[in-house]
């Protein structure tokens, strides 16, 4: 029904500014080319990368040789290549002098990271070289698929997470419950937003120009990761003054290089040699709450786990 009369009646809402509504949107479409640019490398990175996945390459090498495919093509990772094993889910990266290369009953996790600008693209793969866990890697992709399908402007995450559950449930497979999928913000892997594997009422609702990386874990244990004692990725979670000099200069250098991205000690190693300071000063930062560790995760009764993960 139209209104005819010639004077407005109530509160009028503001007139949006035609050039400032240009502006937002212009800058939403460089942000969303940056993460496709970044989605395009990692697509033909993770694609390359599965020919080096066979028994006897060993993990340092492939980590290694995954980074420099991505610098190759004038970005860098957005957090160090996960290579994890068997009932190892998530936060494995190899040592700077990591001996330990891939046997014929290994389930190999491999999650891949680019940025372009701080904006990210996330993905990851499993593949079974012992040739038994193969329902776990199609069912892990199944959940993939399911909860790619249910990604929408307006759609509740608990949609999200029912359709990923379902999936595993259908097949006799435990998603890991405390394992999730993440929004993405520029430097900021884990913003707090997150898509969780299991059921339940999460009453987030996705917006137009998000962006989100669907996680899916499976296994055939307990579904649940627990820490273990072993911590290779870390990340700046704060700035801070500190006692030691060459604590300082590590600081500095981790906010400068990575922001608030993850980064793995071995990174680190190549910048500073001694290897005694740089485990003293990340020691000195993690009690001082100005870095955050990620302990290596394990399903918790050692059950085998598969992931499967996508940017969209």
């Amino acid at each position: 029904m139209i209104d005819e009369s010639s004077e407005p009646s109530g509160p009028q809402e503001p007139v949006p500014d035609a050039g400032a509504v240009d502006e937002e949107k212009k800058e939403f479409e460089e942000v969303l080319e940056k993460h496709r640019k970044a989605g395009k490398i990692l697509a033909r990175v993770a694609d390359d990368s599965k020919r080096m996945i066979i028994v006897g390459e060993g993990l340092l090498d492939i980590a290694e040789s995954i980074e420099k495919m991505i610098r190759d093509n004038g970005v860098e990772p957005a957090f160090p290549v996960n290579i994890s094993l068997n009932e190892f889910a998530a936060h494995y990266t190899p040592e700077a002098d990591c001996k330990r290369t891939l046997g014929e009953k290994d389930l190999v996790k491999i999650d891949i990271g680019v940025h372009v600008d701080g904006y990210i693209a996330d993905m990851a793969y499993t593949v079974d070289l012992s040739g038994e866990q193969g329902k776990l890697v199609e069912v892990a992709e199944e959940a993939l698929n399911a909860g790619i399908a249910e990604i929408k402007a307006g759609v509740q995450v608990s949609k999200i997470s029912e359709a990923i559950h379902a999936a595993f449930e259908k097949h006799g497979v435990k998603p890991i419950e405390n394992l999730t999928g993440h929004k993405l913000l520029q430097y900021i892997l884990h913003p707090g937003v997150s898509i969780p594997n299991v059921r339940g009422n999460y009453e987030y609702t996705l917006s137009e120009n998000e962006v989100f990386a669907i996680e899916p874990f499976g296994t055939n244990g307990a579904g649940h990761v627990v820490d273990t004692d072993q911590v290779e990725i870390f990340s700046l979670s704060n700035m801070g003054n500190v006692r030691m000099r060459e604590t300082r200069r590590i600081l500095n250098f981790i906010q400068e290089k990575y922001k608030l991205l993850p980064f793995a000690e071995r990174w680190l190693a190549a910048e500073f040699k001694s290897k005694l300071l740089l485990r003293s000063s990340l020691r000195e930062l993690m009690v001082m709450g100005l870095i955050t560790p990620y302990p290596v995760l394990r399903d918790r009764d050692k059950g085998m786990v598969a992931q499967a993960e996508h940017t969209v």
